[in-house]
């Protein structure tokens, strides 16, 4: 056999295992799974609900309003995506309590928690938020990942195991002028992470975060809307450019699959670069 044959041969080979590795990760690598989204009737929730039912998992979606259930559920749907949903205030326990349950009696069990739901119900500078604004920031951000991950993780210690995922912000790690409070949540985020990682690994239960820059969601659209703003955000990008939903969905579903299966304890910072160049 040449050499130039051999290469061939070799170019070949790496060819079809890099098709079919990317078909097992598309196509199965969650297959089975069952997947609790909060707050996934659009945005990232949506996007990594997508993600996961794509990639084989059973997806539960949830939402404070019925409608927006009803049409997420009716998209992923149309994806050929397992999918149930219902409404969920995760502020509420009963309505956590609700979600899980749900989940349980749909599909048997629970692998896979991402935890998304946020608020913010204020701008504007710290010194001047209220105690209202911090009961209601950190009781949807903060306490509520807490008690939705103490509700699944006895149902993924059944299963031999599981993922949770909290959804952060670059913001948790330099706070952005005007959302103080809202940033402080998800510093907390970050903690919260490093706290459970190791409570939860003899569990086979590996807990991470992602902190995304700014993403192009209704969430966000009081910056990214405003061309001033933008203007001056995309000079501390190496990307420049904002992120788009799917590209936070893929890093969750990626998380949560096999091939991360050494990584626990950690967050993820897909930016466009500016984590670092704050």
């Amino acid at each position: 056999m040449t050499y130039r044959v051999m290469l061939r041969s070799v170019f070949r080979c790496l060819r079809t295992n890099l098709v079919a590795g990317q078909r097992s990760m598309s196509q199965s690598s969650l297959a089975g799974k069952v997947a609790i989204v909060t707050a996934s009737t659009d945005g990232i929730g949506l996007a990594a609900a997508q993600a996961l039912g794509k990639r084989g998992a059973h997806v539960v979606v949830s939402s404070r309003q019925q409608a927006n259930v009803d049409k997420a559920v009716a998209l992923l749907q149309g994806q050929s995506i397992t999918v149930t949903g219902t409404t969920c205030n995760v502020g509420k326990g009963e309505d956590r309590e609700k979600l899980v349950q749900m989940t349980l009696d749909q599909f048997g069990g629970i692998d896979i928690l991402v935890s998304n739901a946020a608020v913010n119900p204020f701008f504007g500078n710290t010194m001047d938020s209220t105690e209202e604004v911090w009961d209601k920031i950190l009781s949807v951000n903060v306490k509520a990942a807490v008690l939705m991950t103490q509700l699944v993780v006895p149902h993924m210690e059944k299963r031999g195991g599981g993922n949770v995922i909290f959804v952060s912000s670059v913001g948790g790690y330099q706070p952005m002028q005007g959302l103080g409070p809202y940033c402080v949540s998800k510093t907390a985020l970050l903690g919260l992470t490093r706290a459970l990682a190791p409570e939860l690994a003899p569990s086979n239960i590996r807990v991470n975060c992602v902190a995304p820059g700014i993403i192009r969601t209704r969430f966000s659209s009081g910056l990214w809307e405003n061309e001033d703003i933008m203007d001056e955000f995309k000079k501390k990008l190496c990307i420049k450019r904002i992120g788009e939903p799917e590209e936070i969905g893929g890093v969750i579903a990626f998380l949560c699959s096999d091939e991360a299966s050494y990584i626990t304890g950690e967050t993820i910072a897909p930016t466009g670069g500016m984590a670092g160049r704050l």
